[in-house]
């Protein structure tokens, strides 16, 4: 097959369609680590021998949530060196190679039941492999579509990649409310909660075929072409983009923790501390994704119009405003409850959308792959992967179920603050 030609000079037919192949690319990362945290206490139950019915297996289940962050960096700094060395398609296709054979494998482990704490060392190995993939997955993404838009339309673009990560999430949330209202916990427990996974691993090896169509963006080729590609990326954006690094870092901190805290973890909080069921707690939410996925483009394009810095710091506002109150409303009636849900969605679904492009844009061509792996990656391994964890023990440490939510607050104030210091990047050329 024919590769795709991606760049600023092409047909914009061949262009819109390498951007929807880009970004429909984060739909597997995000489907995978959201069905995780939605149906972390049937992962309790069956790795970690019935614990799922008490806070010890729920930890426990996180905790290797958790740990399997801790491995992006490292997969960060292979793929975004990969990328910045020989080419954005390149790393996207190796990502999602490991992507779609950690999920198979996934579904296929055996049981605490059939093989002891074996179950749960197979469980963090495959999650570690998973971490590792998903290193060059997002960032490597959002590097591409920002390099491929142009320049008048790049937010909106890049918010793209956010948006299906939310139709990701959704499709998470739907498969686990589909199999834990249509079978017992029985059958739940023995067979039924393979089949998110393979759902999942079917989703990867298509989007590993759609990846092969895709062509190198103009931005690389011409890095490439006037060999002005570094050797050695990841130390180079160190070196030399230290600030850059740091305020990706930064900015990926609040978009990874509003996210997981403000959509992800909250099937858990309503059922575990608010007394919901878990059918109904994942259809609220359900419907609070999929409220985010249709509004994350509009921020990215209000980016374009009005600037990042600008449109960042409201959103981070925002979240220090809300997040509390928001959650303090939470255990109300259905009806309340699912609004509450839809505004902490969409306010992370903001933030989200407005930094796809605003993170990239600070970064010079030759190490924009591996500063931003770096930055992001690192960012989600400790205010990603760890949120549900550090949330729940929060909770039970404190006593107050609006602890968590306070934190997020506090990080949305700094976002802001941050955010207002950078650089304007909209509607202007890429750095070379």
């Amino acid at each position: 097959m024919v590769p795709l030609v991606s760049g600023q000079g092409t047909d914009p037919r061949r262009r819109l369609r390498s951007e929807l192949i880009g970004a429909f690319g984060t739909i597997v990362e995000w489907y995978d680590f959201s069905l995780y945290v939605y149906l972390a206490p049937v992962y309790a139950r069956v790795f970690f021998g019935g614990g799922g019915d008490d806070s010890g297996g729920l930890i426990a289940t996180f905790a290797v949530f958790g740990v399997a962050y801790l491995a992006r960096p490292l997969g960060a700094a292979f793929f975004g060196s990969l990328g910045d060395r020989i080419g954005r398609k390149l790393s996207l296709t190796a990502s999602a190679s490991i992507m779609a054979v950690a999920l198979l494998i996934n579904g296929l482990l055996p049981s605490e039941a059939s093989i002891g704490v074996a179950a749960a060392v197979l469980l963090t190995l495959t999650r570690l492999a998973m971490g590792f993939a998903v290193g060059g997955e997002y960032s490597g993404i959002l590097v591409y579509l920002t390099e491929v838009a142009e320049d008048r339309r790049r937010g909106f673009v890049a918010s793209w990649s956010p948006a299906t990560a939310g139709l990701g999430s959704l499709l998470a949330v739907a498969v686990s409310a589909l199999v834990t209202t249509s079978m017992s916990q029985e059958a739940l427990d023995a067979w039924g909660w393979r089949i998110p996974l393979f759902i999942g691993a079917g989703l990867a090896f298509a989007v590993l075929a759609l990846r092969r169509q895709l062509g190198e963006t103009d931005a690389f080729e011409a890095i490439a072409t006037a060999q002005q590609t570094s050797r050695r990326p990841l130390r180079d954006a160190v070196r030399t983009a230290r600030g850059a690094v740091l305020l990706a870092f930064a900015l990926s901190a609040v978009g990874s923790l509003s996210y997981y805290l403000n959509i992800v973890f909250v099937p858990t909080y309503l059922g575990s501390y608010e007394g919901v069921s878990a059918s109904a707690a994942l259809r609220w939410s359900t419907i609070a994704t999929a409220v985010m996925l249709i509004s994350t483009p509009a921020f990215g394009l209000l980016s374009d119009r009005f600037g990042r810095r600008v449109s960042l710091s409201l959103v981070g506002l925002t979240i220090a405003l809300t997040t509390v109150p928001l959650y303090a409303w939470l255990g109300d009636d259905a009806l309340i409850a699912v609004l509450v849900a839809c505004a902490l969605a969409v306010t992370a679904g903001a933030w989200s959308a407005v930094a796809a492009a605003a993170i990239p844009e600070q970064l010079p061509g030759h190490i924009r792959f591996s500063g931003l792996a770096l930055g992001y990656n690192v960012a989600t391994a400790v205010f990603g992967g760890f949120t549900p964890l550090v949330a729940t023990v929060l909770i039970e440490a404190t006593g107050s179920a609006l602890a968590p939510a306070a934190g997020c607050a506090l990080f949305g104030l700094i976002g802001a603050g941050l955010a207002w210091t950078m650089r304007e990047t909209a509607r202007r050329p890429l750095a070379p």
